[in-house]
Parts: C-alpha cells; sequence; structure tokens
C-alpha cells in the first residue's frame, strides 16, 4: 500500500533532518513526477509518489555505512559498487523505507533500490521513478531535457534507454566510472521501447488491411 498522509508527513520530517533543502526540492519533484507518469500510463499513482518520496532516503549516509548496509543485505558488490559506495544509496534508500517506515510492498521497494541504476526487466513503476529522477522541473529546461521530458509522456520504454543515454554521456564526458547495471537498463529497454513500435507498426498495418 502507498503511504497515508500522516506517514508522508513522518517521511518528510525524517528526510527534513537528514538532507538539504534542495534535495528535498528534488524528492518533492520526483514524488510529482513519478505520479504523474504512473497515472498517464494506468500504473498504481499512490506507489509511485510512495517511492519517489522515499527514493533518496540514503542519499546523505557516509560511504561506510552505505557498504555496511549492503553487506548486511548480502546484496552482491563488485569492484565499481566497492570503489563508489555512493551507488548504493538506491538500495539502502529501499532499506530505510522497509526498516523506518515499515514499506512492505515489494514494488515500491524495488521502484526505489532501481532508480539510480536501473535493471533489466524492471517494472513499468520502477521505471516511472527512474525517469523521473532525470526529468523533474528542478533538474533544469535544457533542450535534452525537455526532448526526454516529451519522450517520457509517449513511450516509457523509449525514455529509459534515452535516460540512460542521457546519464551515460554525462559519465563518458566527466570520466567516470560506469557500472555495467546502466548499460544493460539501457540496452533493455531500447529492445523493449524497439518491440513496442514495430507492435504498433504491425498493429496499425493489420488494422488498415481489415478496415
Amino acid at each position: 500500500m502507498a503511504l497515508a498522509l500522516p506517514q508522508r508527513e513522518s517521511v518528510l520530517a525524517w528526510l527534513s533532518d537528514r538532507v538539504p533543502a534542495a534535495r528535498i526540492t528534488h524528492i518533492l519533484g520526483v514524488e510529482q513526477t513519478a505520479g504523474d507518469l504512473a497515472r498517464h500510463y494506468g500504473l498504481d499513482e499512490a506507489k509511485a509518489r510512495s517511492a519517489g518520496l522515499m527514493h533518496d532516503a540514503a542519499k546523505y549516509f557516509k560511504p561506510q555505512l552505505l557498504l555496511q548496509m549492503a553487506q548486511k543485505e548480502g546484496l552482491e558488490l563488485d569492484s565499481v559498487l566497492e570503489a563508489h559506495p555512493h551507488l548504493l544509496h538506491a538500495d539502502a534508500s529501499a532499506i530505510v523505507a522497509r526498516d523506518e517506515f515499515g514499506v512492505v510492498d515489494r514494488e515500491i521497494l524495488d521502484a526505489i533500490a532501481n532508480h539510480t541504476l536501473g535493471r533489466p526487466n524492471m517494472s513499468q513503476l520502477s521505471c516511472t521513478v527512474f525517469i523521473a529522477d532525470t526529468i523533474e522541473p528542478s533538474r533544469g529546461n535544457t533542450a535534452e531535457l525537455e526532448a526526454l521530458r516529451e519522450t517520457s509522456w509517449q513511450n516509457l520504454y523509449a525514455a529509459v534507454w534515452q535516460t540512460s543515454d542521457y546519464s551515460l554521456k554525462y559519465l563518458l564526458e566527466t570520466r567516470c566510472y560506469i557500472h555495467p547495471r546502466t548499460v544493460l537498463t539501457r540496452n533493455w529497454a531500447l529492445q523493449m521501447a524497439r518491440s513496442k513500435e514495430t507492435g504498433n507498426s504491425i498493429g496499425k498495418s493489420i488494422k488498415q488491411i481489415t478496415s
């Protein structure tokens, strides 16, 4: 189930003690955008909003704490994650949502955990939070972001792979490490988007033949 209003207020109070005001603005933007996308695609808007609200709960946890939480949870760690523990904040935020706020809905927890690196075969709800994290209003209004926002309303999977491309471009330009899951997510979403386009084209052709 999604967060009731009193619980939402308790999450916001918890966050306000642990993250800067600018990050709260971002978090609220993701909450709203993920909910809007979910409603647009016929998904559970309340779940998307809940995941958006808690997606960065562990954003400012110390690297050592993130590693400890991951190890305690039994998460698989690779060389990139060990060298850059901040990438674990998504998984750690899901742990906070579960242990601190009692969230047991697997779809919400997965959407929180997948919002940074994505994951092949992730749910459409996860896709909404993954996209919203990049396109929410406080991120700016560059031409690239505006194009990505437009795509997000047309094809959910296309928006996922284009969001991945957007992140990959930044990581390449800044010479940062790239986690393999980002590439796997990108390729999966690209395949899904193309499959949907092909299916739509076939459907239109059949309709034209039979009409």
